[in-house]
């Protein structure tokens, strides 16, 4: 079994989705967003560190899979979402775990089938592969999302890995 932290970071809301993997299975552990307070941005970047770290110490996930970082119109917003990513993975490289990233496209390609889904339509198959009785916030619905992606890329690696070894 496999635990995966998956990571939809902002700097307002951290989404944040735990799965277990267990060969094609993965089941649903956790899910929330990391919200922050109003106010500076640096007691933000705290709080989406202090939040992460506690997640971390609880669910104890072996890897971590976040959403890379997309082009935003708005510069600000953009240097602002990598300062947020940017503590996210502190966290976690303190924690020692191994970090992947995945471009969204990637991430809505393995989940909703094609790379340029809707929030809805992540939703929707998150609830679904999961088999939740409701959805989930969409933060952290994109962040259950980044760890489906994840568990399906490395069961992918591992059957390959399978089908070379025979040789």
């Amino acid at each position: 079994m496999l635990r995966i932290l998956g990571l939809d970071p902002g700097s307002r809301l951290t989404g944040y989705g735990i799965i277990d993997v267990r060969g094609v299975r993965s089941s649903y552990v956790d899910s929330g967003c990391i919200r922050t307070p109003d106010g500076e941005f640096a007691a933000r970047l705290c709080a989406i560190h202090a939040g992460l770290s506690e997640i971390i110490a609880h669910w104890q996930p072996q890897e971590m899979a976040i959403e890379q970082v997309f082009l935003h119109h708005n510069p600000t917003s953009a240097l602002k979402l990598g300062h947020a990513r940017g503590v996210a993975l502190l966290a976690a490289a303190q924690a020692g775990l191994p970090i992947t990233e995945y471009m969204p496209a990637v991430i809505k390609q393995a989940v909703v089938g094609t790379g340029r889904g809707t929030k809805e339509q992540v939703q929707h198959m998150v609830t679904a592969l999961l088999k939740l009785p409701r959805k989930p916030q969409a933060d952290a619905a994109d962040a259950l999302a980044v760890a489906l992606c994840h568990g399906a890329r490395l069961l992918t690696r591992s059957r390959l890995a399978e089908a070379g070894g025979g040789r």
